[in-house]
């Protein structure tokens, strides 16, 4: 079944990239709308943007839409994991302004907002996406790719120098809440050096020490440390489940990633989509429907952190 969230829901933050106070509301949606984001402080222009992978205009440091008309919202990567890991596929995203509220870093909060809310079922079919053979892409080093599976796992491994970080590998099933159990409360990260370096040029003005993992070699800054040994491939499977949200509708298969980012999940949903005979549209099976991220999602499975 389709579903929306039961009333509306609404979030208030700041900007990453400048800083500036967010106010988001989150309302139902009818049958077959998807996920739309309406920036409220456009005018003149069209102010609808879709949450579809061929909106996506690559930008440093999140996933940013952009629909014909030039208007954009920025860092929609972990509403868009929310709403996935929540069973949403119908949904209109307010905002007055053109990027969704970092909070913390995560998703914890979207989803204890959309739990709060209530999912309300709607009654039409639900369709899917299922991989058929593999499609993958390939920069250097990095490596991402969907592979056949009977419901959408992520297997993600990271290497990075600061040993804060270093090696760090997880495969999960995205099924029976396991996105809300296990990925939605792990943050943003970066090195210091890079968060100073882009404040001194004017970037990321709302990455705080607060809505980040911030390392620095050996140490981890952050007030509090870490939420989980393994928070940073946590977050990029988070990342990947926003980002695959934005086929248009919940994906059966395997995805891989090795080193990958919001550019590179985009670029194998678009590879995914150019390849005809790597996938086949279905309606879900209520077998298919089970195993998808948001059943059974219930307040007891958030962590305690939201």
């Amino acid at each position: 079944m389709q579903a929306t969230v039961k009333t509306q829901v609404t979030f208030k933050g700041v900007g990453l990239h400048s800083g500036k106070a967010v106010t988001m509301h989150v309302k139902p949606a009818p049958i077959g709308s998807g996920v739309v984001f309406h920036r409220v402080d456009v005018v003149n222009q069209d102010a609808m943007v879709p949450a579809r992978f061929d909106a996506v205009s690559e930008k440093p440091l999140c996933t940013r839409l952009v629909n014909a008309a030039g208007t954009e919202v920025l860092t929609i990567e972990h509403i868009m994991a929310a709403l996935a890991g929540c069973g949403i596929y119908n949904a209109l995203v307010e905002l007055d302004g053109p990027e969704v509220p970092i909070m913390d870093g995560c998703s914890a909060g979207f989803v204890a907002g959309l739990i709060e809310a209530g999912v309300q079922t709607q009654n039409a079919s639900l369709m899917a996406i299922e991989i058929l053979r593999p499609v993958s892409v390939r920069d250097g080093d990095a490596f991402a790719m969907l592979s056949p599976a009977s419901s959408l796992e992520i297997d993600f491994q990271i290497d990075f120098q600061d040993q804060a970080i270093g090696h760090q590998e997880k495969r999960l099933t995205m099924a029976n809440g396991t996105f809300v159990r296990e990925l939605s409360d792990s943050r943003t990260f970066c090195r210091k050096s890079d968060i100073d370096m882009m404040h001194a040029n004017g970037l990321a003005l709302g990455g705080t020490y607060e809505n980040a993992v911030v390392v620095d070699g050996d140490d981890v800054l952050t007030p509090g440390g870490l939420r989980h040994s393994d928070e940073a491939v946590r977050h990029k499977m988070l990342d990947a489940l926003g980002d695959l949200a934005l086929a248009g509708a919940p994906i059966l298969g395997r995805y891989t990633g090795r080193r990958a980012g919001h550019a590179m999940t985009n670029r194998l949903l678009r590879k995914l989509f150019a390849t005809p005979d790597a996938f086949r549209i279905v309606t879900c099976t209520p077998a298919q429907l089970q195993s998808l991220p948001g059943v059974g999602v219930k307040r007891a499975d958030l962590p305690m952190v939201a």
